[in-house]
């Protein structure tokens, strides 16, 4: 039974498969969940939770069932991203898309896959500029326990930008003041030589 405490945008976001994958039209499951229980969006644009989770929203939001959108996607099988290293230059763009941290590998170097932490969202695929990514089905099935692993790093992912961004900006900062004090300095020079005339 659904704690009751539980927002209606909590329960819609519980019953996502929580693969970030936006073919919704929105950022995240949460994003996505946050419009369908504002009224903002109907609960049938998830392609990977497909049949059974416009079903689950239903239940959740007493919405009549209504069959997945095709204009937003198809429901197909699990599959998860693989790089052709043959053909990856290093570009990192798979890995600047990765929802939830599972392509590793630097800069022009090969990248790789961590098949089991990737949730197939295929963003990698449409972000690489020479086509050697594919998706793969595996025969695994997309499970809960998946989708709140999936959550969690997705979550650690946004907490480490966030704290990237910040500690840039405080660098910028101090460079900022060092070429303030170098100005101040270089002012203070002129005012002091001008001064000696």
């Amino acid at each position: 039974m659904a704690d009751k405490t539980q927002s209606l945008a909590d329960r819609i976001n519980d019953a996502l498969p929580q693969t970030f994958c936006r073919q919704c039209g929105f950022a995240g499951c949460r994003e996505y969940a946050e419009a369908v229980a504002a009224g903002l969006a109907p609960i049938n644009r998830c392609p990977p939770g497909g049949d059974e989770g416009i079903h689950a929203l239903s239940l959740i939001t007493h919405q009549l069932y209504l069959p997945l959108d095709p204009e937003y996607g198809r429901e197909l099988p699990f599959a998860v991203a693989r790089i052709r290293g043959d053909e990856c230059i290093g570009c990192g763009r798979c890995r600047k898309v990765c929802p939830v941290d599972a392509i590793t590998g630097g800069p022009k170097r090969l990248h790789a896959v961590i098949e089991d932490a990737c949730t197939g969202c295929s963003l990698c695929q449409a972000a690489c500029p020479i086509a050697c990514i594919s998706m793969v089905e595996t025969g695994a099935e997309w499970t809960p326990e998946k989708a709140s692993a999936a959550s969690n790093r997705h979550q650690a992912r946004k907490s480490r930008l966030e704290r990237e961004s910040l500690e840039q900006e405080a660098r910028y900062a101090a460079l900022g003041q060092g070429d303030l004090a170098r100005k101040k300095a270089a002012i203070e020079a002129i005012l002091a030589l001008a001064a000696k005339k």
